[in-house]
């Protein structure tokens, strides 16, 4: 799919990101391309929503990953770009970052030796972060005399707890992936140089879940922080009402009662 066509006024030229699809595996990939270190610019911020919002309308898509090319995920934005836009441009950076909670798709984050800055915060965003052992993850932003702007203390706070997210932010900590596996802000840890066949199998299992009912779960789970419990449980009762009579749990119960694996790869 050529989604830069479909929006020129944003995705005409990318900043420093590129895009890939697989039909093979129903899948669509972000990439981070600016070597050495894959710095994120303030375009980018907008084209990388753009670029989610086109792969969430995209019905041969059924999964989107975040990752960086030559080994590296991302060392974070562009610092010198920050003193570029005018006043009061910058305070709505969180909601092009937030971009991978608004898709209806699951949103894979692949981290390899840096996820610094804003390009944490997008990983912070997304469903699941696979991350290599020897990864470094942080929120630097103290040690230049300002604090994460893209909604990453609200996020590592609701994952990892709230005294852990001041160790890790006001101390502008850099912590391992392991560490951050152990607080809740990783989803799996690999060994290096295994990233793509984990990835490859985070993307299979998840092309081959339900569609509807995936997104549905998706937005029913991201209400956890949303609203109060009452609320969220309300909520889910009434996503599991509507999807009772729909075809993937149809084809569910039938395939279980027919002691039968489910395939709902056509679906």
């Amino acid at each position: 799919m050529d989604y830069a066509a479909k929006r020129p006024d944003v995705l005409g030229a990318l900043d420093g990101i590129r895009y890939e699809t697989d039909p093979a595996s129903r899948s669509a990939t972000i990439v981070f391309d600016r070597p050495p270190l894959n710095v994120v610019s303030f375009a980018a911020r907008a084209q990388i929503a753009a670029l989610l919002e086109e792969m969430d309308r995209d019905p041969a898509v059924r999964v989107i990953v975040i990752r960086g090319a030559n080994g590296v995920y991302s060392s974070g934005g562009d610092i010198a770009g920050f003193r570029v836009p005018p006043r009061d441009a910058m305070v709505d950076l969180a909601w092009n970052v937030a971009a991978p909670e608004r898709c209806r798709k699951p949103v894979i984050a692949a981290v390899e030796r840096f996820a610094m800055g804003v390009a944490f915060e997008l990983a912070l965003a997304c469903d699941f972060r696979i991350a290599t052992e020897t990864a470094q993850l942080a929120l630097p932003e103290i040690s230049l005399g300002t604090i994460p702007g893209s909604g990453g203390t609200q996020r590592v706070a609701r994952l990892a707890g709230l005294g852990r997210a001041k160790d890790m932010i006001m101390r502008g900590r850099r912590i391992g992936a392991r560490e951050a596996f152990d607080w809740g802000l990783v989803t799996e840890v690999v060994p290096d140089g295994t990233l793509d066949a984990a990835v490859a199998r985070w993307v299979a299992d998840m092309a081959a879940r339900p569609q509807v009912p995936l997104a549905t779960l998706k937005s029913v789970l991201d209400e956890t922080y949303r609203s109060s419990l009452d609320a969220a449980i309300r909520t889910e009762g009434q996503a599991f009402e509507k999807l009772r009579s729909g075809p993937e749990f149809a084809h569910g119960i039938e395939a279980f009662l027919a002691k039968k694996k489910p395939d709902f790869s056509a679906m």
